[in-house]
């Protein structure tokens, strides 16, 4: 699961399946999140000068096939496994090496272990189910961290291995998705000589000439959402996405402005949007480190021509959750 990568003083954290996330700052001071927020933890043999993180992290940039020196000072690179390393070094920073890296659970995760976990009520089960089975397009919201990508694995998890998936990311997070028809796309950064890039956009065109079943895009961030929005509305049922935005009522406002750097007008974006998704879910973490899908909604355009969000369900990580007027019809098409 470690992808043969040495972490050195990292490694008791590295091999601790609670671990999620770890932090190192320029002074050498380490962060852990097992699950419930940032804690400090001193590593058995600590980081002695910023020199030190600064070499530790060239060195982690290195087991991965990424520069990381003063002619590229940021690094952001992901093992097979779905091991994501990120490090920036001075002077983007005041002394030594930023760090962050993020662990995937060490095995896959699945929808009724993260319900036992709490990341939805058991009563949403069926529905998370049933949109899957149904092929519904899919995007998932949220913040850094918020469990975006643990949720769209578990979705992935349920889909039958007959399915031929095709996944896209910037850096490799997903990582294995098991046996059956599976392709793993990821970016490529150009080489020394400024030649030889790959991008998101190109990746997503290049899916559509894989004869998939679904189509995957591990986070949606820039241009690449006019590709995703187009293979969406032509027939490619069942994909999934995760976006940042901070409720399902803000995601029309952040798809309307990477549809802007993609050269789509506001209102080609909206016409778009309102087919390529059939449902949405927003995680959220709140102060104490808990991570659950507050809200289940869709996108649709009033008369006027403008995107909206709207929440059908909301939940608030305890007790039952609470269904809106528009779970009705919600429910008819994707869940009864």
């Amino acid at each position: 699961m470690l992808d043969n990568i040495v972490f050195g003083p990292l490694e008791t954290l590295a091999r601790d399946p609670a671990v999620t996330d770890v932090a190192v700052t320029c002074d050498g001071l380490v962060w852990v999140d097992r699950g419930g927020g940032m804690r400090r933890w001193t590593p058995p043999i600590p980081f002695s000068s910023p020199a030190t993180v600064r070499d530790y992290a060239v060195q982690l940039a290195a087991q991965l096939g990424r520069r990381l020196d003063d002619a590229c000072p940021i690094a952001d690179a992901s093992s097979p496994g779905g091991i994501r390393i990120h490090a920036v070094i001075a002077p983007l920073v005041p002394q030594g090496a930023a760090i962050s890296i993020r662990f995937p659970a060490r095995s896959p995760p699945r929808l009724e272990a993260l319900c036992a976990q709490g990341l939805f009520p058991g009563l949403w089960v069926p529905i998370l189910c049933s949109l899957v089975d149904r092929r519904a397009t899919l995007l998932i919201t949220g913040g850094t961290g918020a469990g975006k990508t643990t949720l769209l694995k578990a979705l992935l998890g349920r889909c039958s291995a007959n399915e031929r998936i095709v996944t896209v990311e910037e850096v490799r997070e997903l990582g294995e998705l098991g046996g059956g028809n599976r392709v793993s796309l990821v970016t490529r950064e150009s080489n020394v000589e400024g030649e030889g890039a790959v991008g998101l956009p190109e990746l997503v065109k290049a899916t559509l000439r894989m004869r998939p079943d679904r189509v995957i895009l591990g986070e949606c961030r820039g241009e690449e959402i006019a590709d995703l929005l187009r293979a969406f509305n032509s027939g490619h049922h069942g994909g999934m996405t995760t976006l940042h935005a901070d409720s399902v009522e803000r995601v029309p406002n952040r798809l309307a402005s990477l549809g802007l750097l993609a050269g789509l007008s506001v209102e080609a974006t909206a016409m778009l949007a309102q087919d390529a998704f059939d449902a949405v879910f927003h995680v959220k973490r709140d102060a104490s480190g808990r991570r659950f899908i507050s809200q289940i909604g869709y996108l649709g355009v009033d008369a006027d021509g403008r995107l909206g969000g709207r929440v059908v369900a909301v939940w608030d990580g305890s007790g039952t959750p609470m269904s809106g007027p528009l779970w009705d019809d919600f429910a008819d098409r994707w869940v009864r």
